[in-house]
């Protein structure tokens, strides 16, 4: 048994799993989470670098994360930086920098990456997988999607559509002026219908990770807390997210906190259920079961299959 920590640091959170591999029964064992709002992707998409205060932010969760991954006596920490990290002309200054105050070393993974680890993460431990799935993954700063079997990625893609790059490409207040909702919505669109047609072949069966999802899924069943054990592998139907949106959309910030969501993502979440809509919408998605799992989980999946290939 190997006991490892994942880290997914993505645009808008950086998220820590805590596993213990065992390679001799194949099985991934959860010993600890934690997830931190880090934005680290603020402003990148227009200046295209991490300022000062992102990277400080981002220092201090791993720093953390670090004294958490000793306290449990982790053998190795495994840390990836997504869409932020590879928009950013100086991505290698805050690599070498995060190394040298914390001692982890992150990889910069490209978007395929991303979305494959993805895919088989979100259905890591999962009972009854369809022969064929589709799986979305809406982060801060990109949309991954990928089709496959549980043994293969048969398709994927990488979109620079995300909740906090599009928010501020967009939004200049909420609720969204009308005109700026529309905006987002064709620009979305567009996006969508001259990529996702391939995974029309698997909308019958999709799931969704990230925040975006899992926020929906609280709100959609009245829970004002995150509980993992409610939301994981819950069925989000269409007219659900449909409705929630209408909702957003008459919003402000304040009355978007009191729903029960978190201030690190209340200011996007508008934004990441406009595109969670747009992709339901346009391929005729009637239900998508939410995970709770992702990036980290592949992470560790990927550790694991190493792990029995050496033994």
């Amino acid at each position: 048994m190997k006991r490892v920590s994942c880290i997914d640091i993505g645009t808008n959170t950086a998220l820590l799993l805590i596993a213990d591999l065992e390679p001799e029964s194949g099985t991934i064992i959860p010993v600890y989470h934690k997830q931190t709002i880090v934005r680290l992707g603020k402003n990148v998409d227009a200046k295209k670098v991490i300022d000062h205060e992102a990277l400080q932010r981002l220092i201090d969760c791993l720093s953390d994360y670090r004294r958490t991954s000793n306290k449990y006596d982790t053998e190795e920490i495994i840390a990836t930086g997504t869409s932020a990290l590879r928009d950013a002309k100086n991505h290698l200054v805050v690599i070498n920098e995060v190394a040298r105050e914390t001692g982890i070393t992150i990889q910069c993974i490209s978007g395929q990456d991303e979305a494959e680890l993805t895919f088989f993460g979100a259905v890591a431990g999962m009972n009854d997988i369809p022969e064929l799935f589709a799986v979305i993954d809406i982060g801060g700063g990109s949309t991954e999607i990928s089709m496959g079997s549980s043994s293969a990625v048969t398709e994927s893609i990488s979109l620079d559509i995300g909740s906090v790059r599009l928010t501020e490409r967009f939004f200049t207040i909420l609720p969204p002026h009308q005109q700026e909702f529309e905006a987002a919505k064709a620009f979305i669109n567009e996006k969508f219908t001259s990529n996702i047609l391939p995974f029309f072949a698997a909308r019958e069966h999709v799931y969704g990770v990230a925040g975006t999802l899992t926020t929906i899924a609280q709100v959609t069943q009245g829970m004002k807390n995150f509980d993992a054990l409610k939301i994981h592998n819950f069925p989000l139907r269409y007219n659900d997210v449909h409705a929630f949106l209408e909702k957003l959309q008459s919003c402000n910030l304040e009355q978007i906190i009191n729903l029960g969501i978190p201030e690190g993502r209340a200011d996007v979440i508008t934004m990441g259920t406009l595109i969670l809509h747009q992709f339901m919408r346009l391929l005729g998605i009637d239900e998508i079961r939410v995970s709770t799992q992702g990036l980290r989980f592949g992470l560790a999946q990927k550790e694991l299959l190493r792990l029995q290939e050496s033994i």
